[in-house]
């Protein structure tokens, strides 16, 4: 081994937990959450900045995006193409961001959740509100830059974002352990939030909210939980609940229809197709009969949504249904996350716009030291080309006499003379006082001839006058909080006359929607399901008339409320519950659904061991059998619950539920292995044990033999099954003990 190899030994979990919280702070900080600064994450920031440096501006021709995404790929954001395109679309559509980003020219998706066309097919360019507002002044050094990662360009670390983007754009990102979900502001009244800070700092919360009335989101709605608000701006952190707006329009004869021409935020994409859905599945299930069509009849213009109702409906009633049954009042959940000061913060309103006015500071410090800098500079170079016009003949003097330009240099800024001819005596006595600065020497020696003209002479000494009052304007800036202040809102003024628009969300308290369903009629009915799958119900009378029919083609025969719940209990142990109202009801030879529609059994990974009517359990015993010769008694009541699927039974390992039965302690049970041992012993032998339990033994089971069926009946009743080919008579069978061998049945 080389002398100066080492093994470091470590821990392994200590090894993982640093591994992996490094992973998480990388996402979080480098992928994620947006900077509280400039409101973006690196992908955005990354990609903006790159259209910026190909020169991709509003005024110039769209570019292909691949071309964008490639050269992002290639010199900052080594994540893969399509995040770089996904977050291209994202800043380009307007019906997701307050105000887009990104001029895109092509297939940018749709607000019904139709995607982009591909990259080398759709094109973009810089908006201006980008270039001006977001890209301005970078080359000013008012940001830092950092390496990339290969270390082959710089890019900026934030941009130069002049209004809070954050809030006005909003963001949306999940990173390891935590999320950010910002919701967009109108611009307008953002921009007077911020002057309203700037003159108050101690302004509070709610009177900023004087400004900030809520959310602006770019599909409009209606925020109808306005009560709420200051605590989610306190806080950054809650639930805003949003609406569609409805409209309620007359039609002839006495005929309405619902138009819904703005959705919630949250229904973009695919939620527009599953409203549709969901008001569809209303008519279906019969919850209204008042629909008689509905239709989507949105376009670029804007959504409309039309429902077409019966003559005679309660327009208003079935507004509230929608609101109450569909995604057409849906809640947006607030996290104001970000990264402040390099790590992540969840942020009140106040403490962004902190943030943010902190940042404006910095940034015009900096691009006023840069241009106060140059003025200087400039300042400089005037006064030695005037002081040079004043002694121009004997610059031009020390010029012709110098061998070399360091000659000329050394005279110009230190009044050396040595190697340097002179006419005069007076000439050289003059040039070795003169002291001109390096930089002024420079400039002299770069002169051109017609600088001297006279009228030139005077736009310097005009360009000078011009320098100074610039010096001491920003002079005055930086050394002076109010004119600094001032600078910062008169841009801000500007930004908000060319870019603000009118509010498009509603922010009001509503009551909440309050709809009333048409009572159901409660009926008896009966409950059919081949054993294929297919269900349905039909009246009793219906049944009654079809009896042999229904009984020798239906393997699960329920009679039951049709307000009530049956449970279907199976061999993996779970047991699920449909609505009887989910079931279709309908004539007898109606085809019915497959259970699997209507519940969370899965036809796939398990098998329908018995259906029952909920009220049939309420005050009776289930008695359950496993193949592995497990039972066990459980009170009816342990499954009045509340949830679609429960665990009805504990398992063992590769175990599984034969049978659920209705049992009474009056009944015998009789269990029935595959090999044809039969054991018969009165129920009441059967502890009562809690769902969550195992069980007991019902039979000791030879090798390679398992439980195949559980049979109950009472003393006194001649009850035969089939075994084979052959039937048994179970009353005939002798009683004996739980946990028995049983007997095997010879016929």
């Amino acid at each position: 081994m080389n002398s100066e190899s080492q093994i470091i030994r470590t821990e392994y979990s200590d090894l993982m937990k640093k591994s992996y919280i490094d992973y998480a702070m990388s996402v979080i900080i480098a992928r994620a959450l947006p900077d509280v600064r400039d409101g973006l994450k690196p992908v955005q920031r990354r990609t903006l900045y790159d259209m910026y440096e190909l020169g991709i501006r509003y005024d110039k021709p769209y570019r292909k995006c691949a071309r964008i995404v490639g050269d992002t790929m290639g010199k900052y954001h080594p994540h893969g193409d399509s995040s770089i395109y996904e977050s291209l679309v994202v800043m380009a559509q307007d019906f997701k961001k307050g105000q887009t980003l990104v001029d895109g020219h092509g297939n940018f998706g749709s607000i019904e959740g139709d995607g982009a066309a591909a990259m080398r097919y759709t094109e973009a360019r810089l908006t201006k509100f980008t270039q001006e507002v977001c890209l301005a002044d970078l080359d000013k050094n008012v940001v830092d830059f950092g390496p990339n990662f290969d270390e082959t360009e710089k890019e900026p670390l934030v941009l130069p974002m002049r209004v809070p983007n954050l809030l006005v754009n909003g963001a949306e990102g999940i990173a390891v352990g935590m999320a950010t979900s910002i919701p967009t502001h109108n611009l307008g009244e953002v921009i007077d939030a911020v002057k309203a800070y700037m003159k108050n700092d101690a302004i509070s919360t709610r009177q900023l909210m004087k400004y900030i009335k809520g959310p602006d989101f770019p599909t409009g709605g209606i925020v109808v939980n306005k009560d709420d608000l200051p605590d989610i701006y306190e806080r950054g952190q809650g639930k805003i609940k949003i609406r569609g707006k409805v409209e309620i329009e007359e039609l002839k004869g006495g005929k309405k229809q619902l138009v819904i021409s703005e959705i919630p935020y949250t229904m973009i994409g695919a939620g527009i197709g599953k409203f549709l859905n969901d008001v569809a599945n209303l008519v279906e299930t019969k919850k209204t009969t008042d629909i008689v069509d509905i239709s989507n009849q949105s376009s670029k213009e804007g959504i409309r949504i039309v429902l077409e109702l019966k003559k005679g409906a309660d327009a208003e009633n079935l507004k509230n249904m929608l609101y109450k049954k569909t995604r057409l009042e849906d809640t947006f959940g607030v996290n104001m996350l970000a990264v402040a000061d390099g790590r992540p913060e969840t942020l009140g309103l106040k403490k962004i716009i902190e943030h943010h006015v902190d940042f404006q500071f910095e940034l015009a410090t900096r691009k006023y030291q840069t241009l106060l800098a140059k003025e200087k500079e400039k300042s400089e170079v005037q006064e030695g080309l005037m002081k040079a016009c004043d002694v121009i003949d004997l610059i031009i003097e020390i010029l012709r006499g110098s061998k070399s330009v360091k000659d000329a240099r050394a005279c110009l800024v230190n009044g050396v003379t040595d190697n340097i001819k002179f006419k005069s005596n007076i000439s050289k006595k003059m040039a070795a006082l003169l002291r001109f600065t390096e930089r002024q020497a420079t400039a002299i020696l770069e002169m051109r001839l017609y600088r001297l003209i006279g009228l030139e002479i005077e736009a310097l000494i005009k360009e000078h006058e011009q320098t100074l009052k610039n010096i001491a304007r920003y002079e005055d800036i930086l050394n002076n909080y109010d004119s600094m202040a001032g600078v910062i809102i008169e841009e801000l003024d500007d930004f908000k006359k060319e870019y603000a628009r009118k509010r498009r969300t509603v922010v009001e308290n509503a009551e909440e929607a309050v709809f009333e369903e048409k009572k159901i009629e409660e009926q008896e009915v009966v409950f059919l399901m081949d054993r294929f799958g297919y269900s349905k119900t039909v009246d009793v009378s219906v049944y009654e008339r079809n009896k042999d029919a229904a009984d020798s083609e239906n393997k699960y025969i329920v009679h039951c409320m049709n307000t009530g719940r049956l449970c279907i209990f199976t061999d993996s142990g779970k047991m699920h519950q449909v609505k009887v109202l989910d079931v279709p009801y309908g004539k007898f030879r109606d085809k019915g659904t497959p259970i699997d529609n209507v519940s969370n059994y899965s036809t796939s990974e398990e098998q329908i061991v018995m259906v029952c009517d909920e009220e049939q359990m309420r005050f009776a015993h289930l008695l359950f059998a496993t193949a592995q010769g497990m039972i066990k008694k459980v009170e009816g009541t342990e499954f009045q619950v509340a949830k679609r699927t429960i665990a009805a039974t504990k398992l063992q390992d590769g175990d599984r539920l034969i049978a659920v039965k209705v049992v009474n302690d009056n009944q015998n049970v009789v269990l029935q292995t595959k090999n044809g041992y039969f054991l018969r012993f009165p129920a009441v032998e059967v502890p009562v044990k809690k769902k969550s339990a195992v069980g007991v033994r019902g039979i000791r089971l030879q090798k390679k033999d398992e439980l195949e069926n559980a049979y109950l009946f009472e003393e006194g009743t001649e009850t035969k099954v089939s075994f084979g080919e052959k039937e048994v008579t179970l009353n005939r069978l002798k009683s004996a003990k739980r946990d028995g061998v049983g007997t095997k049945y010879r016929g």
